[in-house]
Formats: C-alpha cells, structure tokens, sequence
C-alpha cells in the first residue's frame, strides 16, 4: 500500500492528480478492497526478482527503467495482473513491451 499512496502523492507532485482527487481515489482504492473488487495477495519474491533481472537484461538500455519499476512490472507479470496502471511513462512503456495491458 505505500507504493499506492505514495503514487497518488507524486501524481499531485506532477500535477497529474489534485488533493482531493488524489483523496478520492485512496478512497475508492480502499473501498474496492473491502468490496472484494481488488484483493491482496502475496508475492513470489524469487520469481518476481529472477524475471526482473531477465526484463532489465532485455529493455533497460532502450525504456531507461529504474530498478524499482522493473521490480513492479515484474511483480505484476508474475501475479498475472489483469491491468497495470503507472503515471510514469517509462515504466508504462515497458509493462505494454513486455505484455501487460497498460491503463490509459
């Protein structure tokens, strides 16, 4: 939960998000959790950093990804994420390379 908070912190940072859009949304993200609509799940770490390492191999010297974002996309790939969502460009660009149906 602290890479979600701090994502809707750095969209107002980027002027991506207002306050109280940002509020909104840890709101709804809080309600969707409780509504069973998102759900917690554990991570298989090994995998995650094993895939992540062959993903900075393969795309960091063209997307210019940082570590952090790998491991992300990479943990959504292992899970089998249905969506990815990112306000950074570089790492959309990367999770859409390697497969994931990015959000607009």
């Amino acid at each position: 939960m602290v890479e979600v908070r701090n994502a809707f912190k750095l969209g107002i940072f980027r002027k991506l998000l207002t306050e109280a859009e940002a509020s909104a949304a840890w709101k709804d993200l809080q309600k969707d959790l409780r509504g069973g609509r998102l759900i917690r799940t554990t991570v298989n770490w090994p995998s995650v950093f094993r895939l992540a390492a062959r993903i900075s191999e393969q795309h960091s010297a063209v997307h210019g990804t940082r570590s952090l974002d790998i491991i992300h996309i990479a943990a959504a790939k292992v899970m089998r994420a249905e969506e990815f969502l990112s306000f950074d460009g570089r790492q959309r660009a990367l999770a859409s390379a390697i497969g994931l149906r990015v959000i607009p």
